[in-house]
């Protein structure tokens, strides 16, 4: 496993779209244990290919339960929304409120590429936004609300 450069704001590929991955084979296995220590060791919960400036639909998340990877995730299913405070390791520093629903229904392939859902809740819910928005060149400083205060 090796550290990668976190993709900072104002990088051109993090406003790209990310391509679907078409073959799971060792590159993307090793892609994505890099990813896992990058985001480690950068204190982050999750992680998406673009901020490691590789434009395929991957991601990980390690909210603190365990590490998830996923491919070509699919937000399948929303229900409510909360707001809550985010951050990014590649606009380190800035922080800010972001709605998101608070239930979501992924589908994705696993590292063995076997469809899997999966279905996350308030914190779980809000890293798998924010990560598949990076699939799609979306940050979340483009979603900041202004509190109501």
């Amino acid at each position: 496993m090796a550290l990668r450069n976190v993709r900072k704001y104002g990088e051109e590929v993090l406003r790209k779209k990310s391509r679907p991955v078409e073959k799971i084979d060792d590159r993307l296995q090793v892609l994505l244990d890099d990813m896992l220590e990058t985001m480690y060791h950068n204190n982050g919960v999750g992680l998406a290919a673009p901020q490691v400036g590789i434009l395929k639909r991957a991601v990980v998340i390690d909210i603190g339960e365990g590490p998830v990877f996923l491919i070509n995730p699919e937000i399948i299913e929303e229900e409510g929304f909360c707001v809550d405070e985010e951050g990014c390791l590649s606009i380190p520093g800035e922080a800010g409120s972001v709605k998101r629903p608070y239930r979501v229904k992924v589908k994705a392939l696993n590292r063995a590429g076997e469809e899997i859902t999966i279905e996350g809740e308030d914190f779980m819910a809000r890293a798998l936004c924010h990560e598949i928005d990076h699939l799609n060149g979306i940050l979340f400083v483009d979603k900041i609300i202004e509190s109501e205060e």
